[in-house]
């Protein structure tokens, strides 16, 4: 039973940065929708949902870097992986964005098929590609920070930015 609290407590360390991150940037994103939908009478999703989202986001990133094909580039410089990461975490991010907005028409319309063609046809596609672009960019970041801990070690990184680590004391 240790070994099964040990994986667990293992995965759940995996997957808290990623989901801390996307909790943040997702309620950016929401703060930033709010702003550009104010007075409309659109609904907007609640922190319950952003949770969600970033806890489908985070293990969604923890599954993709188990997957073979995410880590295409370890050995060429950084810009490399950090790009291939961007693409493949900005297209979960543009799909799991379009279902979002296709189940409050799904809610409305009874059908699949009825909701994809009212979204289509009355979704602001401006907003929704500026919302993209502003996930890309923070997926960005994110996985720039990801690689530069990879490649310089997550202790090294904490200590670049926060300072020296305290030592623990002997006990020798």
């Amino acid at each position: 039973m240790s070994s099964l609290m040990e994986k667990a407590k293992e995965e759940f360390k995996k997957v808290l940065p990623p989901t801390i991150f996307f909790f943040i940037i997702l309620h950016i994103v929401v703060l930033i929708r709010s702003l550009m939908v104010k007075q409309t009478g659109i609904t907007l999703p609640t922190s319950g949902s952003v949770l969600i989202s970033s806890l489908i986001l985070g293990k969604s990133v923890l599954i993709a870097d188990m997957l073979p094909f995410i880590n295409q580039f370890p050995d060429k410089p950084l810009v490399w992986n950090v790009s291939w990461k961007t693409l493949m975490y900005a297209i979960v991010a543009l799909v799991i964005h379009y279902l979002e907005r296709l189940y409050d028409f799904w809610k409305e319309a009874g059908s699949f098929a009825a909701a994809n063609h009212a979204l289509i046809a009355h979704i602001s596609w401006p907003r929704y590609w500026a919302i993209q672009i502003l996930l890309v960019t923070l997926i960005f970041n994110y996985c720039v920070i990801a690689e530069l801990a990879r490649a310089l070690g997550k202790n090294r990184l904490k200590a670049m930015f926060f300072g020296p680590l305290p030592v623990p004391p002997d006990h020798s």
